[in-house]
């Protein structure tokens, strides 16, 4: 009888332990976005994880001419999960694209977030209600495009340096001074947001020569 038992209790300690081993472990960790007060400038802060998947979308990209893309996006002033979630999307979108930048306009919400990924040391980062409060009296000239018309590019007239400021996903307050290439993404970028697309910066012959191009293109 008590060998009996024994053999009872070794099969029940091995169907615990197949259950066990049965069971979703998360053995990774996703990469969310810096804590609150985190988001600063220069050097990239190091990201927390949490345990818990996070679920990315590819969301469809609204395409030229798309009245949308002439509208000026509204204000963000609820900072939730739902303002988070968008900005893993537009980045999951941006990335699936390909791009380095992306608005919510560009997947047809009227939102004004940003988010912008140049350096895979620096990571992406997101900028909610950005605006260009200073910029140089010095220019650059730089060839862009946009995931809303991709196949085609040119080069247009920026400030060499440019001075935001915005807000993080969490709702504070934050500025950031940049040159160059994330310069010239800030401005192309907080174009669309006030409803101008990139090509407006463009002479009239350019656009209707890239218009057509870009026509071509589209239809393979």
């Amino acid at each position: 009888m008590a060998d009996l038992a024994q053999k009872w209790l070794h099969q029940l300690a091995g169907w615990v332990e197949r259950r066990s081993a049965g069971h979703t472990r998360l053995t990774g960790s996703a990469t969310l976005f810096p804590p609150k007060g985190s988001a600063i400038t220069g050097n990239r802060p190091e990201p927390f994880t949490d345990a818990r998947q996070q679920i990315m979308t590819i969301r469809p990209i609204v395409r030229y001419p798309d009245p949308r893309l002439a509208l000026p996006a509204q204000p963000v002033t609820v900072f939730d999960d739902a303002l988070r979630d968008l900005a893993r999307d537009l980045l999951e979108t941006m990335h699936a694209a390909p791009g380095i930048g992306i608005t919510a306009p560009h997947v047809g919400i009227s939102l004004r977030v940003v988010v912008l990924d140049l350096d895979p040391n620096d990571g992406a980062r997101t900028y909610v209600n950005p605006e260009v409060i200073w910029a140089s009296p010095e220019t650059i000239l730089h060839r862009e495009g946009s995931i809303s018309m991709p196949g085609v590019n040119d080069e247009v007239t920026r400030f060499a340096r440019v001075r935001i400021s915005y807000q993080d996903v969490h709702g504070d307050v934050l500025a950031e001074e940049s040159e160059g290439l994330r310069a010239v993404c800030h401005q192309h970028e907080i174009d669309q947001l006030n409803g101008m697309f990139w090509i407006q910066r463009l002479s009239r012959l350019k656009r209707e020569r890239l218009t057509k191009r870009f026509e071509k293109v589209s239809r393979g």
